[in-house]
């Protein structure tokens, strides 16, 4: 499923973008999930929770998508 966040600001945090779309239901579970490898941006692997998204961005975490919007 591909879900799509539009920004408010100039960009986004992963962990944030992951609970805005309801893929994690905590800040704690966002931050496993990205320290443990299972979180792709634009295609590479991300262990950063503070990676900041923008416009264009490409997030893939349990075969679901998240694109960022402006």
């Amino acid at each position: 499923m591909a879900h799509e966040i539009k920004l408010r600001e100039d960009y986004i945090k992963l962990g944030q973008a992951l609970k805005a779309v309801g893929l994690v239901d905590s800040g704690v579970e966002a931050k496993e999930v990205i320290l443990s490898g299972l979180v792709k941006v634009n295609g590479n692997i991300e262990y950063q929770r503070g990676k900041k998204l923008h416009e264009g961005d490409l997030v893939e975490y349990k075969n679901e998508s998240i694109k960022i919007i402006n």
